[in-house]
């Protein structure tokens, strides 16, 4: 990925017993805190010098501007003025030390399980994705360690694409625990909004490297996989959130679930303005219907044609069957949404265990490029997703040697091109999209 791809995809989106305990679960062991990770012999040398890992992981958490240190920036950034007008705006106090922020810009531990070293401070910290290291903290540097005994030690098996993809939602979608949902209440208050592609964010906030070590000691998913795996876990997360009781304000539901821009568009008197709606092949609903935000799903879509053909038409018609029934009437529009959830995680555990070829990487490439996919290709959520997948598919050609790094490299202006499109929100208009879609459809058949 180029330097520009890859800042344009980044702005495209922000007990004990006294007897032989078991131990914890994954990510249920105590905080010790970043500085627990940070001796020089360990994960914060200055240069990449490692045998078996970096060992100069912390450096890049730390990274100052780039994309790789966000999660490091996480709590600093509520103290900034932007947070404290959000803050201030919805009576919180000051936001570094709202719950409502600290769920997703600090590591959630609750108190009876943080150490000694633990610092709200240090935002997104080491434990906060790998879970909380007393039960492995000093036994996985130990020399004939393995990392199936870190886990069963409580550390989390991040490479799995579901575990990763599980734990990620939870902030860069929403969840269900204390400061883990971005209401629209809280938008309308001035926080962005949340978007988020598994394998690209994973890649910006990459520490680590894929080597031969790491696919002995871990096995490894792919990118292909690992995105496809993430669209579908999105889907269901939404749809399960969506299915929750006492979600919404008054009368009104929750529009967080909604597509922003189908109701943030410019509203004018002037009698030759035309409406910016435009009908959408993938939702049966009436002009004027606020839509689902259906980002994830036409992804997914993409992917189950080229993997399971029987999948891919039971997820699209309970995909249209979800967004008619929420123009009808909320209690139909659960049911459905648990019929979609439900095919979502099908098409999950299907792409978890399947080994994605060269052809159907292509055939998804092709999906999410042409054809009937690309005709739902309306509003701004579904294009960034659709240029994100083509960066994401790409990359995955490349890395697993099954594409010539030249020949991508010739597609990637009229990705970049692609990118350009759905920078600026409120500049989206879905024909220039498309048609920038369609160059780079046309530079990808040179891989075929």
């Amino acid at each position: 990925m180029t330097v520009a791809i890859a800042v344009s995809a980044f702005a495209v989106l922000a007990g004990r017993a006294a007897v032989a305990a078991p131990e914890p679960p994954a990510g249920h062991g105590v905080h010790e805190g970043v500085a627990s990770c940070a001796d020089s012999s360990c994960h914060s040398r200055q240069v990449d010098s490692g045998v078996t890992v970096r060992q100069n992981e912390l450096i890049t958490w730390q990274d100052p501007s780039s994309p790789a240190g966000a999660h490091s920036r996480a709590w600093r950034v509520l103290t900034e003025p932007r947070a404290q007008a959000i803050a201030r705006k919805m009576g919180l106090g000051p936001a570094q030390s709202a719950k409502e922020c600290l769920g997703c810009h600090s590591d959630p531990a609750p108190a009876a399980l943080r150490g000694a070293k633990f610092h709200i401070e240090d935002g997104v910290g080491c434990e906060a994705c790998h879970g909380g290291s007393s039960g492995w903290l000093a036994s996985h540097r130990t020399v004939g360690g393995s990392h199936a005994a870190n886990v069963a030690a409580g550390m989390r098996p991040l490479e799995n694409p579901k575990e990763r993809a599980s734990l990620c939602l939870d902030c860069h979608f929403g969840g269900s625990k204390p400061g883990q949902f971005v209401t629209h209440q809280i938008m309308a208050a001035g926080h962005p909004r949340v978007s988020y592609e598994l394998d690209l964010f994973s890649s910006l906030q990459q520490h680590w490297d894929v080597d031969a070590d790491y696919v002995k000691r871990k096995a490894y998913a792919g990118g292909v996989k690992t995105w496809a795996v993430g669209q579908a876990m999105a889907v269901d997360r939404a749809l399960s959130l969506y299915s929750e009781p006492g979600r919404g304000q008054g009368a009104f539901p929750e529009f967080y679930f909604f597509d922003c821009h189908s109701c943030h568009r410019e509203i004018k008197d002037d009698p030759t303005a035309r409406p910016k709606w435009q009908a959408n092949p993938g939702r049966p609903i009436p002009s004027g219907q606020p839509p689902f935000n259906d980002e994830n799903m036409i992804m997914l879509s993409a992917a189950a044609q080229a993997v399971s053909p029987s999948l891919a038409a039971r997820f699209d018609a309970d995909s249209k069957a979800f967004h008619a029934a929420l123009a009808r009437d909320k209690g139909e529009s659960v049911r459905a949404a648990g019929r979609l959830a439900s095919s979502a995680r099908a098409l999950s555990d299907a792409f978890a265990g399947h080994a994605f070829s060269r052809r159907e990487t292509l055939a998804i490439l092709d999906a999410v490029l042409t054809g009937e996919v690309s005709r739902r290709y309306t509003d701004y959520t579904g294009s960034a997703q659709a240029v994100m997948a083509a960066d994401t598919l790409l990359n995955a050609l490349v890395s697993s040697g099954q594409a010539d790094r030249g020949a991508v490299d010739r597609i990637r202006p009229s990705l970049a091109a692609a990118y350009a499109q759905v920078r600026e929100p409120n500049a989206y208009k879905p024909e220039a999209f498309r048609a920038a879609l369609t160059e780079v459809a046309q530079a990808a058949r040179s891989l075929k």
